[in-house]
């Protein structure tokens, strides 16, 4: 298969993620407490980074083009089926939280800690399988310009599970430090991440 096939595949696998979470966005709680403007920027604007980075096919900076990893059917499938699993254990995440979601880190009225699902597993669920996803489709790319998209994504989701603990703490107290005690952060396997 060729690179522009599997480049669509990509773009593909993305677009629906995207469908799926513009159509689940309705039907959300309301907001009682929700992060500044510069605080949404301040991870807003490396996260677009990132998607021009991953999209872009004529930056004038050649290097970027440049491939990190061989360019084989065995690499690209590895990258695919991470993409995949990623936004599958992102969208799992998302439709498990239910009203309790929102695009912007906030504290919705009656809102609930989600402990089961893939809550279960990591207590940002959604972050670790964009940063998945994001890891899957640079090692699909296989260029620079994906590996850079890749620092900018593992900077945001840092970022926004930090700001999110801090309200989440705020809003459960002693029920989310339980929470933080049993589940790690990102990563199944490390168990504490503050």
């Amino acid at each position: 298969m060729s690179d522009s096939i599997y480049s669509a595949v990509l773009a593909g696998m993305w677009l629906a993620w995207l469908a799926v979470w513009l159509v689940s966005a309705r039907n959300r709680k309301a907001t009682l407490r929700r992060e500044s403007v510069g605080s949404r920027l301040s991870h807003g604007l490396p996260a677009l980074a990132a998607a021009v980075l991953m999209v872009s096919h004529g930056l004038p900076i050649a290097w970027l083009y440049g491939r990190f990893v061989p360019s084989t059917t065995t690499i690209i499938l590895c990258g695919i089926v991470a993409t995949a699993a990623g936004l599958a254990f992102a969208i799992w995440a998302r439709f498990h939280l239910a009203g309790n979601w929102s695009g912007t880190i906030t504290l919705k009225q009656d809102h609930t800690l989600v402990r089961s699902g893939p809550y279960g597993l990591v207590r940002h669920p959604i972050y670790a399988g964009l940063w998945l996803a994001s890891l899957g489709s640079t090692i699909t790319i296989g260029q620079w310009r994906g590996l850079i998209a890749l620092g900018l994504v593992t900077i945001v989701v840092l970022r926004k599970a930090s700001l999110e603990e801090r309200l989440l703490r705020e809003g459960f107290g002693d029920d989310y430090e339980r929470y933080s005690q049993d589940v790690p952060a990102l990563i199944p396997a490390i168990r504490r991440w503050r």
